[in-house]
């Protein structure tokens, strides 16, 4: 086995390189992963683009954190993986070929999903909204955004027998969310011609369950005036730039139960990450399409730019190790 492995290193704002660095040693209770790949995360982002709350350089492999691929090597307190085993991980320096994470935070994919891509943590992350959004069969579900979450919240939603309703600014992003269940679509071109598209589509009522999968100001305030007396609010987009603010009045008016649907405990990220296994081998979850780009590590650049032009049939961005 080679004694080094590449990894990226983010040395400034718009800027990484690859590099050469040893690979990881493990404690006793830690997995190693020559990873397969790992996907570009939209909040990965601000990072490439620069914040003043940012310091540069970050650690080689960092902010990766969607990786999967097979157990090199493992701990000697370890006994729930072997070497070779196929996983992926709860992992933070995955731009690279070999990382390292706790046990626990390591999950064995079955042979249903060999040869399939598996951004863990991403698609954990979309079951564990949606089981914070306790979307039951037959209510009216709208999602604003239709990014990778949104798009598996859709697959998600519709699977459970709720009539989805998907608003993106992009024809491909609806077109997708078409495919995968919705049945209505609403391209967001002026807010409040969406807003009267929801209330002609529900008899002027609003929707029971209201995602928001942006991260983004306007799609924040649309979603609470999609949002009918009672319902639910549920914040999936990752708002990392500064304050918002909301109208409060209308929360109070409505009653509405405002849901902030991200996890921060390492166990239930890996929960979410079991359930996507589970979604996905019974059918009730299919993010193949959603794979749109493929990029080698050398080639992260482009990705994040790719990223933050968002057009033509950018959904998500994958890093793959050959």
């Amino acid at each position: 086995m080679k004694a080094n492995g590449r990894a990226a290193v983010l040395d400034a704002p718009r800027s990484s390189r690859v590099e050469s660095r040893a690979i990881p040693a493990v404690a006793p209770t830690q997995v190693r992963l020559r990873l397969e790949g790992c996907g570009v995360c939209g909040s990965n982002l601000p990072v490439w683009e620069g914040r003043p709350w940012f310091s540069y350089p970050f650690a080689a492999g960092a902010p990766g954190h969607e990786g999967w691929g097979l157990v090199d090597d493992i701990g000697t307190d370890v006994t729930s993986v072997r070497r070779g085993d196929r996983v992926a991980a709860l992992s933070y320096h995955a731009f690279a070929e070999y990382d390292v994470a706790e046990e626990q935070q390591v999950v064995r994919l079955p042979p249903a999903l060999d040869g399939q891509p598996f951004p863990g943590e991403a698609l954990g992350c979309a079951v564990n909204v949606f089981r914070r959004s306790a979307i039951a069969r037959g209510e009216t579900v709208a999602i604003v955004g239709i990014g990778f979450m949104g798009a598996l919240l859709t697959n998600l939603a519709a699977h459970a027998g709720a009539r989805v309703i998907a608003l993106s600014r992009r024809p491909f992003a609806l077109e997708i969310a078409r495919k995968l269940g919705a049945q209505e679509t609403i391209r967001l071109t002026d807010q409040a011609a969406a807003i009267g598209a929801v209330q002609e589509l529900t008899g002027r009522a609003g929707c029971s369950c209201v995602i928001e999968a942006t991260g983004l100001q306007g799609p924040l305030d649309l979603a609470a005036e999609l949002t009918t007396e009672r319902g639910r609010l549920v914040i999936a987009g990752y708002h990392q730039d500064g304050p918002r603010q909301v109208n409060m009045q209308l929360w109070n008016w409505r009653g509405l139960d405002v849901i902030n649907a991200h996890e921060r405990d390492p166990r239930i990220y890996v929960a979410g990450m079991r359930g996507a296994i589970d979604a996905i081998v019974s059918g009730a979850l299919d993010p193949a399409p959603l794979y749109t780009d493929r990029f080698g590590l050398e080639e992260l650049p482009s990705a994040f730019r790719r990223m933050q032009e968002r057009d033509g049939t950018f959904l998500k961005a994958l890093i793959a190790y050959d």
